[in-house]
């Protein structure tokens, strides 16, 4: 494979599956079957596209990667290929096996003051940002050509959205009502962050609202970041973009950083 194919297919896996790894072999000595650049693209069940040259070295490197894809953590192997794996070439090789994600997706649900400032940040940090707002004037307000504008009404376009453990979701329209229906409807999806704004008062009532309603469980609403973000004693919009930017970056990178429950107590910016 060249590597203007290779890209092309780990787009290609990426649209389908959440994450691959990208195994290279990035040093060869003696007689190997493959030698140094050979790629092959493993997905989580095993499919592989290209290879690092069959036998029980490939059948190797395919577990290597599924641990990897798991871990989520690139990793380095050597490999003896007569002493490890009973292959006659003899040689030796190295295998670096990269883990590829896909982006982080989030979903900012209203365009508002805060909705507009968290966008922007969160498309300098590389996620694929969405803003969900039916109202023109406010979609206008945003520049940014990297930031994806979807002006429809909240009930016609949640029903066509992907949710997956990439997914993270900030809930913060013109109106409680609107926030409450948008946040029924994600509550039960997968999602990597589920935030919505508001006061602790808004908070409770929506909470007796949902358990009582059996829209979820006490414990699935506990999962819902309500007030958002860190507590930074944030006022000015921006300032509230950052606190729940914050606590989105926490959870991304929960493997490296234990997550901490923080709340942001703040008025409402729409």
């Amino acid at each position: 494979m060249n590597m203007k194919n290779i890209y092309s297919i780990i787009d290609d896996v990426l649209k389908a599956n959440s994450s691959c790894a990208l195994c290279t072999i990035v040093s060869s000595s003696g007689s190997t079957p493959m030698k140094t650049g050979a790629k092959m693209i493993v997905c989580r069940d095993g499919k592989i596209f290209g290879t690092v040259g069959g036998g029980d070295l490939e059948k190797k490197v395919i577990e290597n990667a599924i641990n990897v894809i798991i871990q989520k953590k690139s990793e380095h192997f050597n490999h003896n290929l007569l002493q490890q794996h009973g292959m006659c070439c003899g040689g030796k090789v190295s295998v670096f096996i990269d883990y590829v994600e896909r982006a982080k997706r989030l979903y900012v649900f209203g365009a508002g003051h805060v909705g507009r400032a968290l966008s922007k940040l969160a498309s300098a940090l590389e996620f694929e940002v969405y803003v969900i707002d039916d109202r023109k004037s406010e979609q206008e307000k945003i520049s940014l050509h990297k930031i994806n504008k979807i002006q429809m009404s909240y009930k016609e376009i949640l029903p066509t959205l992907p949710f997956d453990e990439n997914t993270f979701i900030a809930i913060m329209t013109r109106d409680h009502s609107m926030d409450r229906e948008i946040l029924g409807f994600c509550i039960n999806k997968p999602f990597g962050y589920l935030g919505m704004i508001g006061s602790k008062r808004k908070v409770e009532v929506t909470k007796k609202m949902f358990i009582s309603g059996g829209i979820c469980t006490e414990n699935k609403f506990a999962e819902i970041d309500s007030p958002m973000g860190i507590d930074i004693h944030a006022h000015a919009p921006e300032e509230i973009a950052v606190s729940i930017l914050a606590k989105i970056i926490q959870l991304k990178n929960k493997e490296k950083i234990k997550s901490t429950s923080y709340k942001l107590i703040s008025g409402e910016y729409i």
